[in-house]
């Protein structure tokens, strides 16, 4: 039961990504500074390559979170819920935030993708707990 609820948790992050991305693609594009074509699509977006990387990347953190979630005894959707958006507030995002700032990247990008660093994780917290 355990890789059935990793996968459909990652799964579940995933389509969260999906979601905020399609919704704020025009100001991630902007700051992320990827260039567009004349119909305001990313240039050269056809390869799936990210989308494998993010795939194989969700199953990683759903599968740790998983883990952590086992030895601190997290049950349940809001245990799950609240854990995740713990670990996206307070492990990813400033990890990104840090990274982000020695790079130099516009605010708006570590807003709009540390965004998704907490909503991601909670819902693969959610998902997890429904387990």
């Amino acid at each position: 039961m355990g890789i059935v609820a990793v996968l459909v948790a990652a799964l579940a992050g995933f389509a969260m990504g999906a979601v905020w991305y399609m919704a704020l693609s025009k100001p991630w594009m902007k700051a992320a500074g990827i260039p567009t074509d004349e119909h305001g699509k990313p240039q050269g977006s056809a390869s799936p390559i990210p989308f494998a990387i993010s795939g194989l990347a969700m199953i990683l953190v759903a599968g740790m979170m998983r883990h952590i979630f086992e030895m601190a005894a997290i049950v349940g959707p809001m245990e799950g819920l609240v854990s995740g958006l713990g670990i996206g507030a307070f492990f990813i995002t400033p990890w990104v935030a840090m990274n982000y700032g020695y790079a130099n990247r516009p605010k708006a990008l570590t807003l709009l993708d540390g965004g998704y660093s907490i909503l991601g994780p909670g819902v693969i917290g959610l998902v997890l707990g429904l387990f």
